[in-house]
């Protein structure tokens, strides 16, 4: 998925406010900049993912959808529904109320591999695709965008590919079902069905339109422009014939970070006009190395003393936000926000807990992911029938 383009400024315009210049004229202050390429906030400080919502004009996950995925799937919610890490949707109400009726729906998700290995924060969204496919028992496309970072990062094919089998290693390690799971490189996918709807899309969107979504200039190269409809197609099932002939009613939800929305956007705009049902998506808050500010590692005081006397400010305090993502007892949690912010813990305490989740979730991931062979890989992303993808 996309990377970062220093040029753009990109559709969505950033929220902004107004301010006086010495002059005594209004001028803008960007607040808050949300792209596939560029996630930043004024000052180094944090998104307000409430004006994001309004700025994308997509939906809260309330508590409500929570509990009827837990009703739905008679499964305890993940960690990150429980703690608004997924926060966000567009037509998730369209899928649960499909899901209830009897009808299926299936998984997209991916990756753009520009580095060895995937880090925690890539992580979140395929931990959190695990427990959709688990829960709800459906099967799941893995797209690797090896010729996105081709074009984005200046790899050349060769390494862009090697890169992507390297990524997929990653993936698998998470713990995906083989029989309902289809792993794809573009390189060697993109084709025969897939390269129709490719072209389906391509007709319906202008260069304009797609310079003001996603900020493309007379110095890109061409390979840029034409990239938008390869992440679009695997929305709809008829991209994937192997996988569901017969099934091209099929409805699509999409995990992903909310600065993908810009590309789902243009996708659920051109859905209607070719003849295909909209994606639906459930989209996440970043990981907190993305918007806290960098003077802001911790919330607890910089004293023993002061600490003691006036606690920590959770808000800002990067050890607590990695324990909201990754530790998955409630109650836990609960204390140690209670006694840290009230002053009867210190900053090292926390960390030294942050250490120990962080630690055994890393291990657990690096043992996995040395269990998978390339044999594995082979068969993640071989072009077959998933027999099973339903049961």
């Amino acid at each position: 998925m996309p990377s970062s383009n220093p040029r753009a400024r990109h559709f969505p315009p950033p929220m902004s406010s107004t301010s006086l210049s010495p002059e005594g004229e209004e001028v803008a202050e960007e607040e808050q900049v949300v792209t596939p390429w560029e996630v930043s906030a004024k000052q180094g400080g944090k998104i307000d993912y409430g004006k994001l919502i309004d700025q994308f004009g997509c939906q809260r996950l309330d508590q409500s959808l929570i509990d009827r995925v837990q009703r739905l799937t008679n499964r305890h919610p993940h960690v990150f529904l429980r703690r608004g890490v997924f926060f966000a949707h567009r037509d998730f109400t369209d899928i649960l109320d499909a899901y209830e009726r009897g009808d299926k729906f299936y998984l997209y998700t991916g990756r753009g591999p520009s580095s060895e290995a995937l880090h925690l924060g890539h992580l979140v969204p395929f931990m959190f695709t695990k427990y959709l496919q688990d829960a709800f028992k459906v099967p799941l496309v893995i797209q690797l965008t090896d010729d996105e970072k081709c074009m984005w990062k200046n790899l050349s094919v060769e390494e862009s590919q090697r890169l992507a089998r390297e990524n997929a290693k990653d993936l698998i390690a998470c713990g995906f079902d083989i029989s309902r799971t289809f792993i794809f490189c573009d390189f060697d996918y993109v084709g025969g069905a897939f390269y129709k709807n490719m072209v389906r899309v391509a007709k319906c969107v202008t260069y304009n339109k797609v310079v003001g979504i996603f900020g493309f200039t007379g110095e890109d190269h061409i390979g840029k422009v034409s990239f938008p409809p390869v992440q679009a197609v695997p929305s709809f099932p008829s991209s994937f014939p192997h996988l569901f002939s017969g099934r091209e009613n099929l409805r699509c939800l999409i995990p992903c970070a909310i600065d993908q929305d810009p590309y789902f956007r243009m996708t659920r705009d051109v859905a209607p006009r070719i003849g295909y049902s909209k994606p639906s998506l459930i989209e996440s808050t970043f990981f907190p190395a993305l918007q806290i500010n960098k003077y802001a590692f911790s919330g607890g005081q910089d004293t023993t003393e002061k600490q003691r006397k006036f606690g920590a400010n959770l808000e800002v305090d990067i050890p607590i936000k990695y324990l909201e993502f990754f530790l998955d007892d409630d109650a836990e949690l609960e204390q140690i926000r209670r006694e840290y912010g009230a002053g009867h813990l210190l900053t090292g305490e926390v960390k030294r807990r942050v250490i120990e989740v962080l630690t055994e979730l890393v291990e657990r991931h690096r043992r996995a992911r040395a269990a998978v062979t390339d044999e594995m890989v082979d068969a993640f992303m071989a072009v077959r029938p998933l027999p099973n993808m339903f049961s």
